[in-house]
């Protein structure tokens, strides 16, 4: 069975004013609305007055001798006007009341199944409730209508939990793959941490096993070429660059000297010590118009085309971390 909203207490108040206008607008003692639940059907909400005999929440077992049992089985209207000449309901339990007039209603859901039904009833043929049945029948679908708009609101309601709940799910998603990146962000960090850390060992090691193993020999060989200008000069830039070995492998000097010749690459490496062109001539054992000649296919091969940019400044700059 479909679950039901429950009738708020102002709707209850509604129809209390309604059974009322009711009753006293078709003179009637009784007026009532009777829920139909499982086999019993219950007194909902009755009409105010000392000669209704009903008592709210009473309950009446469904069977074919109660008024509201062929109102409920049939979906439409019941009149009986006088119960004591019919041989069918001089014996229904409302009899014990008196109550031999009856008109009722069937109270639908939207979708058809049965609420209850809305009654009149006296203890004798009334013939203002006769003349009221229209009336009766409009009543009828203003408690269909409140029973609608409860309906509503109930599958509004619940609309929005569903909602709060996507809601709630697709933000605990968020939250969840946002945690998710903030730890891949933190495992990369230390993954780059670690790394940067392994390479600086490694330049640290290779630094320490140049220092130990080959520059005291570097050392040995200028004590015994200390004669030899051209061996000094060649032995100092071997040094040098030993000494900046582990800056080269960020630095960009050893990019450009991939572009060059032996011959020029050597020339770099003297110009960045400060060697004039006469000096490097002199080292390398050439022509100063050799070397302007060399100079020159390193400025067009470095991009240096303006003659106002120096070349060993932008050597330097280029090659700061190996040079500082």
């Amino acid at each position: 069975m479909q679950n039901r909203p429950l009738i708020t207490t102002e709707t209850l108040m509604k129809w209390q004013y309604l059974v009322d206008q009711i009753s006293e607008i078709a003179e009637v003692p009784a007026t009532l609305i009777m829920h139909a639940q499982g086999q019993k059907n219950n007194v909902f909400v009755k009409s105010s007055g000392n000669e209704n005999p009903y008592v709210e929440g009473q309950s009446f077992q469904l069977h074919d001798k109660l008024y509201c049992f062929d109102v409920l089985e049939n979906g439409e209207e019941l009149c009986v006007e006088d119960a004591t000449t019919d041989p069918h309901w001089h014996d229904n339990p409302d009899m014990e009341y008196g109550m031999s007039f009856y008109i009722g209603l069937p109270l639908k859901w939207p979708d058809g199944s049965i609420f209850g039904t809305i009654c009149m009833l006296d203890r004798f043929r009334n013939k203002r409730a006769l003349s009221f049945r229209n009336g009766l029948n409009q009543f009828c679908r203003i408690v269909e209508d409140d029973l609608a708009m409860l309906e509503e609101i109930e599958q509004r309601k619940k609309a929005e939990t569903r909602l709060q709940q996507e809601l709630n799910s697709r933000e605990t998603i968020i939250k969840r793959r946002t945690q998710d990146l903030e730890d891949a962000n933190t495992a990369l960090r230390v993954l780059l941490t670690s790394v940067e850390i392994s390479k600086n060992e490694v330049e640290e090691r290779i630094v320490q096993q140049i220092k130990g193993l080959v520059l005291p020999h570097v050392g040995r060989l200028q004590q015994l070429v200390a004669d030899d200008n051209r061996a000094l000069s060649h032995l100092e830039i071997v040094e040098t660059n030993l000494k900046n070995i582990t800056s080269d492998f960020i630095g960009k000097l050893a990019q450009m000297l991939e572009v060059l010749t032996p011959t020029e690459a050597e020339i770099v490496q003297l110009i960045v010590q400060g060697r004039s062109t006469k000096e490097i001539a002199k080292t390398l054992s050439r022509g100063t118009s050799t070397v302007d000649f060399h100079r020159n296919n390193i400025r067009q091969k470095l991009g240096l085309t303006h003659r106002s940019k120096n070349l060993r400044q932008h050597l330097l700059e280029a090659g700061k971390k190996c040079y500082p």
